[in-house]
């Protein structure tokens, strides 16, 4: 619970964060449903490039690793946040 007073009037207002829409939660299950459509659309490139030795296949492979790696290192300090909060 946190409680402040309001800067003009003095007004004291509790809120129970417990109670507010938590955005981050939404935020990170939309990232986490990224990752695996991330996953998804890359397979067949990643076959194209293992099996066939596309070249071009093997860079959109790169770059699909790239931003999966975005979206987790992201989702990775979101649930930190969201832990430490929690203490």
């Amino acid at each position: 619970m946190i409680s402040f007073a309001a800067c003009l009037n003095r007004t004291e207002i509790n809120i129970d964060l417990r109670m507010v829409y938590h955005p981050i939660r939404k935020k990170t299950m939309d990232k986490f449903k990224e990752v695996q459509n991330l996953i998804a659309s890359v397979e067949a490139d990643v076959t194209k490039f293992y099996d066939g030795g596309n070249a071009a296949a093997g860079t959109r492979v790169r770059k699909a690793m790239q931003d999966l790696k975005v979206l987790a290192q992201d989702i990775r300090a979101e649930v930190t946040e969201k832990k430490n909060s929690a203490k």
